[in-house]
């Protein structure tokens, strides 16, 4: 075989291995490629190759935490089905704070994140489940939290 069918043999396992959201560290997933006959590959491999396709540790069905890829390279659209995934928004003075379900946080910070200042979002960050959004100066905390509350049809 040659060296660029062996890399796209061992991405394309890779890939399949992050996709069975079963892997809990680095050295299992090492393991699991080794049993599946790639003799050369280590943890710093894995960890570059991690990296590289943007895995992220996040909880499975079982509420397990394991590695897996993002489940789209694009930019999540509102008419997908992540507005299912907000389980509440709220504000204060200063933030507009969003609660998702379990490893939805960092999909929907990225829809926010297109926004943009020209809808009022100066920044988003993303845990697990919570994100944090931080309006411009020219909007309200209250007036982004509306038009966030109508981005997903929320209604508290």
């Amino acid at each position: 075989m040659k060296n660029i069918d062996k890399q796209e043999h061992l991405i394309r396992s890779f890939k399949a291995l992050l996709r069975e959201e079963r892997f809990g560290s680095q050295s299992d997933i090492v393991d699991a490629l080794k049993s599946e006959g790639f003799e050369n590959i280590n943890q710093s491999k894995v960890s570059r190759m991690l990296t590289k396709f943007g895995a992220v540790r996040t909880r499975n069905a079982k509420m397990e935490m394991v590695y897996c890829l993002p489940a789209e390279l694009g930019v999540p659209t509102v008419s997908s089905p992540l507005r299912e995934l907000v389980l509440d928004i709220d504000y204060n003075n200063a933030l507009v704070v969003i609660h998702t379900g379990p490893g939805a946080a960092q999909l929907i910070a990225r829809l926010l994140d297109s926004l943009g200042k020209s809808e009022g979002i100066l920044g988003v960050v993303a845990g697990d489940d919570t994100i944090f959004i931080t309006p411009t100066l020219q909007i309200s905390t209250e007036q982004l939290f509306q038009s966030i509350s109508e981005l997903f049809n929320y209604s508290g």
